[in-house]
């Protein structure tokens, strides 16, 4: 089973260029039904919602799980809030 994300441009390029090594999610509790407990085998981040056919507008990775982060960030209005941080890349330690 695939773990699908949808992303802004924004994000979307960084993962691409290999910048951003974790993509964050409210930690809510429709992401905790989705996310804990639950094994995947590829996450699929994806520029907004492609058509099927549409591979320029998707990126393919093993998934390498999640771990929960207080981050900062502008779009939650710059004050701190804790996420799951999906990992983009491999942990070093696997």
């Amino acid at each position: 089973m695939d773990l699908i994300l949808p992303l802004k441009r924004k994000w979307f390029e960084q993962i691409q260029q290999g910048i951003k090594p974790f993509e964050y999610r409210l930690k809510t509790e429709y992401w905790r039904r989705r996310l804990e407990g639950k094994s995947y085998t590829n996450v699929i981040f994806t520029l907004g919602y492609p058509r099927r056919n549409d591979e320029t507008r998707r990126i393919k990775k093993p998934y390498a799980g999640y771990e929960i982060q207080t981050v900062i960030c502008d779009e939650w209005s710059n004050q701190p809030q804790e996420v799951y941080a999906i990992h983009v890349m491999q942990p070093a330690n696997r």
